[in-house]
């Protein structure tokens, strides 16, 4: 693509062609990454096409998005399918929320994710591993991706609420899971939001199980505050005019940190799984380091700096397997991007799964290398080639807490098992607000011998 701004037109970019009333709709969910993929590949660094919401604009190139995410990133709002997805359970928390509520809560929630305080959070990373590692049995076979579930969901229950929360995870599990299962048919409805269809009742009922655990926990330490965890530090703030956050606010960010802190961690260690399955070479490499770096102890905060190998292999597996695979906005006002006049109102969608993937920017791009994460070939990507906790002002608040536990979690599991795929292990992705398994992950776990 050239340097030179391209001239305005009026014309509409080219893209696929869909049926009436539903658009492209029927091809998307009938393959939704090869649908992505090949309309990127196509119809170059935006595409167009009709969907049953509106008018939606793909966008494939990173100085595009960029524009977007980061450059005129006041224009932009997550916009009606983004709200109507999420908001039915995480309310008006800073996942969903805009302007003047999004920047207040954002500034109130920023001091509990201060490195500092992330930082803290290690050891208790590593113990709760050590924990789940501890029931697992020398050579049976483990669904892992509901093991890292159970895993993530008492991390971020810890960080959260700094409290032993093991009476309130299998609650706190079915209500997410519940959500996350109706999203699919909810991110992909046509039908207006008013109709109670089996997918938003369920999500109302998956709802009002949370919001029991959740209000009662916020009493709970509203009674006995603690130091380190994140509720306590919520229920203790104040904004510039001295007002604290209500429980209704306090209820909703609770809820965000909850799916979003377990939800996209859980996906990331599952895939990272399953790929070093497929690649014993990798995996040999990933021990290796662990061998000579932790000489048999758990990985402390100290260790990260020597675990670079560790590092890459995250970093790639979350290229090849981006836990969010793509994110929407609404212009507020019309834009131009590549040329073409972007309509107040329409759909912006940009695709981690599509990006990640470019030959133009990853050699072998479908190939699983993370020797490619040298510090010479990250200063040449472009910005935005890689992004998977998106960017600019609403860049995922828990990145640092996200990597941190990524690292931590899969040097404590590898240190002690080998995982082997078992020959009923297939991977088939769902796309909905993020790329979640289809079936379990069956892996058969190997105790290490030193």
């Amino acid at each position: 693509m050239s340097s030179d701004t391209p001239p305005v037109t009026k014309e509409t970019p080219p893209g696929p062609d869909g049926l009436p009333i539903v658009g492209t709709r029927l091809a998307f969910l009938r393959d939704p990454f090869g649908f992505m993929t090949r309309t990127a590949r196509e119809y170059g660094d935006i595409a167009y096409m009709e969907e049953p919401h509106g008018n939606l604009y793909q966008l494939n190139h990173p100085e595009y998005i960029e524009q977007v995410l980061v450059q005129n990133n006041q224009n932009y709002v997550k916009g009606d399918i983004f709200q109507g997805t999420l908001g039915p359970m995480t309310g008006n928390g800073i996942l969903n929320s805009e302007g003047a509520v999004w920047r207040r809560n954002r500034h109130l929630i920023q001091p509990a994710f201060h490195p500092g305080r992330i930082e803290a959070y290690a050891e208790m990373m590593t113990n709760l591993t050590e924990e789940m590692l501890e029931t697992w049995a020398d050579g049976e076979t483990r669904l892992v991706h509901e093991d890292m579930m159970t895993l993530t969901l008492k991390i971020v229950a810890q960080a959260l609420f700094g409290v032993d929360i093991d009476d309130y995870v299998e609650p706190i599990a079915e209500s997410l899971e519940e959500f996350m299962q109706a999203t699919e048919s909810l991110a992909n409805m046509v039908l207006p939001p008013g109709i109670p269809t089996p997918a938003r009742l369920q999500i109302r009922d998956a709802r009002k199980k949370l919001d029991e655990v959740v209000y009662h926990l916020i009493e709970q330490r509203r009674e006995n505050p603690g130091e380190n965890d994140v509720l306590s530090t919520l229920l203790d703030v104040t904004d510039d005019d001295g007002h604290r956050m209500t429980d209704e606010q306090i209820r909703d960010e609770v809820v965000t940190l909850l799916l979003a802190g377990h939800e996209t961690t859980a996906l990331s260690l599952t895939l990272t799984m399953y790929v070093l399955g497929e690649h014993p070479k990798v995996e040999e490499k990933l021990v290796a380091e662990l061998d000579d770096a932790l000489d048999g102890r758990p990985p402390t905060m100290t260790d990260l700096p020597n675990l670079t190998y560790t590092e890459k292999v995250v970093k790639e597996s979350m290229r090849l397997y981006p836990p969010v695979p793509g994110i929407i906005r609404q212009p507020v006002k019309p834009d131009i991007i590549g040329g073409y006049e972007i309509p107040a109102g329409s759909t912006v969608q940009m695709n981690q799964w599509v990006v990640h993937r470019d030959p133009r920017w990853y050699d072998d791009p479908l190939a699983f290398q993370p020797e490619r994460w040298t510090e010479e070939f990250e200063g040449s990507l472009p910005k935005l080639a890689y992004f998977p906790f998106a960017a600019g002002p609403r860049r995922c608040i828990g990145d640092r807490f996200a990597m941190l536990e990524a690292r931590l979690l899969l040097a404590t599991i590898y240190q002690q098992f080998h995982l082997e795929l078992t020959p009923e292990t297939e991977l088939d992705l769902m796309a909905t607000v993020t790329a979640r398994p289809k079936k379990a992950i069956p892996m058969t776990v190997r105790r290490r011998t030193n």
